[in-house]
């Protein structure tokens, strides 16, 4: 590979699912075309990481059975298991507490992926290889029946992130805990997804990086730890949040100088609709975040070469 892959995964789901519980719409489906001519202008191929109420969209459907047409782009799969069939009520609330995937028992999470599998490869007639878990939580048992239905990549793994103290279920342990996980791509252990082994799936773990240097991060662990309290240390994302490029630059520099083969920059379909998350609530908030997108593809261009998941893959075997 002689040049670094730069990944584009995009989370495609419903409108503003941080504050929508009960109505779940999807317009933002009418908004990803400007973010895919976006892509194209500089050669990079998104990954629309796909919930159910967007494989059920008509608008959605149309616009991404286009992208794979003109192998301008992939369709993976991704699940939040309150929303996705087959339904089973696990909290009473499911919708306001948005429970992990995890959190359900093992029967009920087979069986949802299995069905958001199928629903996905009958509806854009490929086989699904890409995969990012809902809320990013993954465990052995899902990573299994992952390569059970033969995925090939996992994206699920936020290296320097634990989420534990974000809660699901009110009667389960939060998210996953990531903090001592790889941050480069490796191919999984079933029995420990923390560790490389011999699978066929390939974990790229999200690039993210800490916002200080480490000794100011150990100061700031013995003060929390002093004070009873649990935080993990800050970081950096390769994710737009708003005048912010930067700090995304500083996150590719850093992967890059410490010889990462690749960067995963994230975003929420919807937060490229106005209002459409809480992050860019209205036209001049997207205005600015595709000036930042201009910005930031255009520094990329010279040092990265755009790649789906699936020709990532294809490159590390």
């Amino acid at each position: 590979m002689t040049q670094p892959a730069f990944i584009i995964t995009i989370d495609t789901e419903g409108d503003n699912l941080w504050r929508n519980h009960d109505q779940i719409l999807t317009r933002n489906a009418l908004f990803l075309p400007r973010f895919q001519s976006l892509c194209e202008k500089f050669g990079f191929k998104p990954v629309y990481l796909t919930n159910y109420e967007m494989a059920v969209d008509d608008a959605y459907v149309e616009f991404a059975k286009d992208v794979i047409a003109r192998a301008q782009g992939e369709v993976g799969m991704h699940l939040h298991a309150w929303n996705s069939p087959p339904f089973h009520d696990l909290t009473g609330k499911d919708g306001l507490h948005q429970p992990y995937l995890i959190d359900y028992p093992n029967d009920v999470i087979a069986a949802k992926v299995d069905f958001q599998t199928r629903l996905l490869e009958d509806t854009f007639q490929t086989k699904m290889l890409s995969h990012r878990a809902g809320r990013w939580a993954l465990n052995e048992y899902y990573a299994k029946l992952l390569l059970e239905h033969g995925y090939l990549v996992d994206c699920s793994v936020t290296p320097l992130v634990d989420w534990r103290r974000s809660p699901g279920a009110p009667t389960g342990n939060g998210g996953a805990n990531y903090l001592n996980f790889p941050d480069k791509a490796y191919f999984i252990n079933p029995d420990n997804i923390a560790r490389p082994g011999q699978s066929a799936l390939l974990e790229v773990p999200m690039s993210i990086r800490y916002k200080h240097a480490p000794w100011l991060n150990h100061l700031k662990h013995f003060y929390d730890t002093v004070r009873g309290h649990r935080r993990t240390p800050s970081v950096h994302w390769l994710r737009p949040k708003g005048g912010n490029v930067e700090n995304m630059k500083f996150v590719v520099e850093s992967m890059l100088a410490q010889g990462n083969d690749y960067v995963e920059f994230m975003l929420h379909s919807s937060e490229l609709m106005p209002g459409g998350s809480p992050t860019f609530v209205d036209e001049p908030a997207i205005e600015r975040l595709y000036d930042d997108l201009e910005q930031l593809f255009e520094w990329l261009r010279t040092r990265v070469v755009g790649m789906t998941l699936a020709e990532y893959y294809l490159k590390k075997k």
